[in-house]
């Protein structure tokens, strides 16, 4: 079994940051794209930001300059530093995995549980 484990959200005052931070474990051969998405009640989940196992990011235009992921391979564990927080970035915030497992046919999509990210004006 693979899991995907969030931690960091919280409440913040605009202007603030916080760190989300999502770990991986079980029987994990191989972890290709990471990323962190968000969803608004009753909207479609969209990418926040993304990474490659080989370190290539790219970010929503909403949240350039002010969030950086970044992973590290060894613990299997991406990390989203969002600075510059605004209301509109409460929402949220799901982790996901590209990952084949140990006993697995191929790669497939895995996601973490959810994380609430509140900001206040």
């Amino acid at each position: 079994q693979v899991q995907l484990v969030e931690s960091g959200g919280g409440l913040v005052q605009a202007g603030g940051s916080l760190r989300l931070s999502c770990a991986a474990s079980g029987s994990i051969f191989s972890i290709n794209r990471m990323g962190w998405y968000r969803q608004a009640p009753g909207k479609q989940r969209e990418l926040v930001a993304a990474i490659t196992s080989g370190g290539s990011t790219n970010y929503a235009d909403s949240v350039k300059g002010r969030f950086t992921i970044s992973r590290d391979n060894a613990k299997n564990t991406v990390y989203l530093q969002m600075n510059s927080l605004k209301p509109e970035d409460t929402v949220v915030y799901y982790c996901n995995a590209n990952i084949l497992p140990v006993h697995g046919s191929g790669y497939r999509d895995y996601w973490g549980q959810g994380t609430q990210v509140t900001v206040s004006s």
